[in-house]
């Protein structure tokens, strides 16, 4: 890896703080930061974090690779406001939730500019968010999800880089595909925890509650004004999803309502071997 190749991290939250940890810890790159929180700013500085603050657009012309750790909206929106200061041949990559959105405005936007843009998703996080909780050991042994879209060249850099930064599985997919199972494997599960703390009894809990209730409660407390960009920008995959859980809880609901332990038992061997099947 090249000694002055300059990454520029746009967003230093947990998610952006960590990329910034991670390519400090284990690569020899640059790390150019950037932060809407000038305290965020100074503190990534003083902890060696980045190397340098990009402070102004036509900054972005040194970097050989931004990463936009920002929501898809905002995402979308610094490609078009920086679009004429990207360094030419350089990588543009994301790390929103979210894939078809945010590639098809990118690639849009890009055209036929010599620049190159991969979706990317990082399936790891942390309970609490910002900064001060980023770690450089966030991604180990989590797998990244790239999008690539139409745009492959860079494709086996993007690979070679989330090994780098510890990722133990790198997933190549298309945005629609990614889209479709993520609103299965994390959109849906954050409604239904969600929902699931709103029974009058969740005030009742303690001393009643062990790991079952940590498990299913654990990400409803989430960031609200992200999830809803998510789910709104995924509304058809998640849709489809919410018709099928609320299908499926309405048979639990009618075998209880109409005393069938046989059916009751049937729908939760069904549950359980489904679960065996896929681990």
């Amino acid at each position: 890896m090249e000694h002055d190749f300059q990454v520029a991290v746009i967003g230093l939250g947990l998610i952006g703080g960590s990329f910034a940890k991670a390519i400090k810890e284990y690569t020899d790159y640059t790390v150019i930061g950037c932060d809407t929180d000038q305290k965020v700013l100074q503190k990534a500085l003083n902890e060696g974090t980045i190397d340098r603050a990009l402070t102004e657009k036509k900054e972005i012309g040194r970097a050989d690779m931004t990463i936009l750790c920002l929501y898809p909206h905002q995402a979308v929106r610094f490609i078009e406001e920086h679009l004429e200061a990207f360094k030419p041949g350089s990588l543009i990559t994301d790390t929103c939730g979210i894939k078809r959105y945010v590639v098809e405005q990118a690639q849009r936007l890009i055209g036929r500019r010599d620049l190159h843009f991969i979706g990317a998703h990082p399936m790891a996080g942390r309970e609490f968010s910002g900064y001060d909780y980023s770690i450089p050991t966030l991604f180990a042994g989590a797998s990244m999800i790239l999008t690539p879209g139409e745009d492959t060249g860079k494709i086996e850099f993007m690979k070679a880089f989330s090994k780098a930064l510890g990722f133990a599985h790198v997933e190549v997919t298309t945005p629609q595909q990614h889209d479709t199972v993520i609103a299965f494997t994390s959109q849906i599960a954050h409604v239904l925890s969600n929902a699931y703390v709103k029974s009058p009894n969740a005030l009742r809990q303690a001393g009643f509650s062990a790991g079952s209730f940590k498990d299913l409660s654990r990400v409803a407390k989430l960031n609200e004004t992200m999830w809803t960009e998510l789910f709104l920008l995924n509304r058809d995959c998640l849709g489809y999803e919410l018709d099928m859980l609320i299908e499926h809880l309405s048979e639990y609901r009618d075998a209880l309502k109409d005393n069938q332990p046989e059916r009751l038992k049937a729908l939760l061997k069904d549950g359980r071997e489904l679960k065996e099947r896929i681990g």
